[in-house]
């Protein structure tokens, strides 16, 4: 019988946000309860350093310039996944599962073409940007507006994700009746801000003394997403289902770094640092403590049982993985820069020793730019630069005119995209590559490149070479913005 397919998404979450991934005061009973059924993956990677990006790649198997997703602002469309791409939906969907999305979507908003409905998910409720007020909440149910109904919204994607599970899940993987198996995406946007929790949730945080009000808060947040995912997993069991559904948990991209201290000179201090697990950096830097985040995977009648995989997974290497799991054959006309890694996380000895390659910068990709290669142990960085990435002052403006509806999405795609010298201020800086041992040093602090000059050269070579193919097919889709 085909496994039904579970893939949860947090907003934000730090490696270390998890207590089975060491944080000693994150109270994520249904997590760690997971790891201990499933497998933990402790080298695990997001496809960008930020979030509709990450997304694009974990819906596509491609790294996310190929699929045109390159930024996380939707004003301009710089969010949306090209019409010419396939998701994980389409493949599913067109090879009998139900398929169904709950939650944050971040993938193309304001335009039909690419709402989820037209992009293989067959059930749809949740939200279409990059955040929304926990509480004052507007989402879309297959094209019909749902207003707040006073529920904090974690929970009415709880609410969602059960209910569907109930809709599609009995009789699926269990072999009860015709019902087909089902592929649930459950996009959480906790941690996201902006910060809002049940007070009920921030007080045992906020009692310790340990930590100021946003921290306190972050982990109430977590703590109901956790509660929530408890529920699922309940209603997984209640149906009979566990035993034969894959669900993989997973963040988009690290912390953001107005939740968390900076760390190693990567920055001001915006806030008192929050546990993760060491790793240098944070969200929009491709350090470790931007692109490495925790996953679990549980298939009882699939994957071995409370196991840690130290294995190098790549967001892109979850498309081919769950459609191998599902015995599905069928691969998207454009290839795929993932490779499943199912045999690995059964215990097979891996011989994958592809590199792996991120980089992540506004509005258009910059060569040699906030960008990381891992080949084996060792990861190539060229830093970000300070000031390239900001909010370009006349791009704050349109933003707020279009999301008040006194600029319209069709009139904002004619408008001239903003670009101040950002590729001279990153020459400007004369960044040089940082070279790291990640088998010695995860935590990124020895720069070995003068030691290691050929190897950074190769490691150039191969980044540069990757960055242009890359940036080149992004600006063949035609509805893709160059």
């Amino acid at each position: 019988m085909r496994p039904n397919i579970l893939l949860i998404l947090a907003d934000d979450l730090g490696y270390g946000d998890l207590g089975c991934f060491g944080n000693a005061d994150a109270r994520t009973p249904s997590l760690d309860r997971l790891a201990e059924e499933g497998i933990r993956l402790t080298q695990h990677y997001s496809g960008s350093a930020v979030c509709a990006p990450a997304r694009a790649c974990l819906m596509t198997g491609r790294y996310p310039h190929r699929t045109g997703a390159i930024d996380l602002l939707w004003t301009y469309g710089r969010d949306r996944l090209a019409l010419d791409e396939t998701t994980l939906a389409d493949v599913l969907g067109a090879n009998g599962y139900a398929t169904g999305l709950v939650g944050k979507w971040h993938l193309g908003a304001f335009d039909p073409r690419y709402h989820p409905n037209r992009r293989g998910f067959q059930e749809f409720i949740g939200f279409h940007y990059a955040l929304i007020d926990y509480y004052q909440w507007k989402l879309d149910r297959n094209g019909v507006t749902v207003p707040a109904d006073g529920r904090y919204v974690t929970d009415v994607f709880t609410d969602e994700a059960v209910a569907f599970i109930r809709r599609h899940g009995r009789g699926g993987a269990a072999g009860v009746g015709s019902t087909p198996p089902f592929f649930l995406y459950l996009a959480y946007n906790a941690p996201h801000g902006p910060l809002q929790a049940p007070e009920g949730e921030i007080r045992p945080f906020r009692e310790t003394g340990t930590f100021d009000e946003r921290v306190a808060t972050i982990y109430g947040m977590n703590a109901r997403m956790d509660r929530g995912i408890g529920a699922v997993l309940d209603e997984l069991e209640r149906q009979g289902l566990a035993e034969n559904t894959i669900v993989v948990v997973s963040s988009d991209n690290g912390p953001a770094p107005f939740h968390t201290g900076h760390t190693h000179g990567d920055g001001p201090e915006f806030g008192p640092p929050r546990f993760n697990a060491g790793l240098r950096g944070h969200k929009y830097l491709v350090y470790e403590g931007g692109i490495r985040v925790p996953a679990i995977v549980r298939w009882p009648a699939g994957l071995p049982r409370g196991a840690t995989s130290g294995e190098l997974v790549h967001f892109a290497d979850w498309f081919p993985t769950l459609l191998d799991a599902a015995g599905i054959v069928d691969r998207p006309v454009k290839p795929l820069d993932g490779a499943s890694v199912l045999a690995a996380l059964r215990g097979e000895a891996s011989t994958d020793d592809r590199p792996r390659f991120w980089q992540w910068n506004r509005y258009h990709p910059i060569r040699r730019y906030n960008t990381a290669v891992r080949e084996g142990d060792w990861k190539l960085v060229f830093p970000a630069v300070p000031g390239v990435d900001d909010i370009d002052p006349e791009e704050g403006r349109r933003l707020k005119l279009v999301e008040t509806d006194q600029l319209t999405y069709a009139q904002a795609m004619t408008l001239t995209l903003p670009e101040p010298d950002r590729h001279a201020l990153a020459a400007s800086f004369g960044a040089r590559a940082q070279l790291f041992n990640l088998a010695d040093d995860p935590y990124e602090r020895e720069n070995r490149a003068a030691a290691e000059p050929a190897l950074v050269e190769r490691l150039t070579r191969a980044h540069d070479s990757w960055f242009d193919a890359v940036d080149t097919e992004r600006r063949t889709h035609p509805d893709v913005r160059p």
